[in-house]
């Protein structure tokens, strides 16, 4: 099974400018993500997809390849996964005559995941014979909770959770959340859906300690804190 490591690091962020190039723990924050796919067992190529000049050079300073740079209209704050995903995917094949079995998309914004969490999510696709494979975490925050508001009135956010049904945490049945960090796609799956997750999705499960997501600033303090104590 040809499997492509896909690190998606557009240069424009609006909540922290050049996030994918901030330094974190002494290192540009897409250095650690490279890292973890070159150690990868069961990748056997990591390409970094962005439309940045300086990370694409970062980029190949940490050991991966930058064959091609992501046009400008692919890399806009509103861009989705998909069209990026079969640029690279087209391009390779056009070019190198490369053609993947399954692509492990790996965001930049989740520098705690590591080559194993790769490894193990591509063993479940293997495994189930799954379309996709998405990394998840518990939730910090039970939905159970959750409210939304009509007015000042609070009423339940997911229809149905009635909080008289359960009067005990520990007797709530276990939450996940999508943590961002692999997402391992099938790609003749893909090509034929039009979606990349789609279809028979599985889960690999991460704990919440390896599931940042570099969004804000807090977000680079915990995993500051948690790269210098690894």
């Amino acid at each position: 099974m040809r499997a492509l490591g896909l690190i998606p690091a557009r240069g424009g962020s609006k909540e922290v400018p050049r996030k994918n190039l901030r330094h974190l723990a002494g290192r540009p924050a897409v250095a650690w993500t490279i890292d973890a796919a070159l150690v990868s067992q069961a990748l056997d190529y990591v390409v970094v997809s962005t439309d940045d000049e300086e990370i694409a050079a970062v980029a190949r300073g940490c050991g991966a390849d930058v064959p091609f740079l992501r046009p400008a209209e692919l890399a806009q704050d509103d861009t989705p996964d998909l069209p990026v995903y079969r640029h690279a995917v087209e391009w390779l094949e056009a070019n190198e005559d490369y053609r993947p079995d399954v692509v492990a998309w790996l965001r930049p914004t989740a520098p705690l995941r590591t080559a194993e969490d790769i490894d193990g999510a591509l063993e479940v696709l293997a495994r189930t014979g799954a379309d996709c494979v998405r990394s998840v975490c518990r939730a910090e925050y039970h939905p159970y909770w959750m409210k939304r508001l009509e007015g000042d009135r609070m009423v339940p956010f997911v229809e149905g959770m009635d909080e008289t049904r359960f009067q005990r945490r520990q007797l709530l049945p276990a939450a996940y959340r999508l943590n961002g960090a692999v997402d391992v796609i099938r790609c003749e799956r893909a090509q034929t859906q039009g979606f990349l997750f789609a279809g028979d999705c599985r889960a690999y499960e991460m704990p919440p300690e390896r599931s940042v997501d570099l969004d804000g600033e807090l977000d680079f303090a915990y995993a500051e804190l948690a790269l210098a104590t690894r």
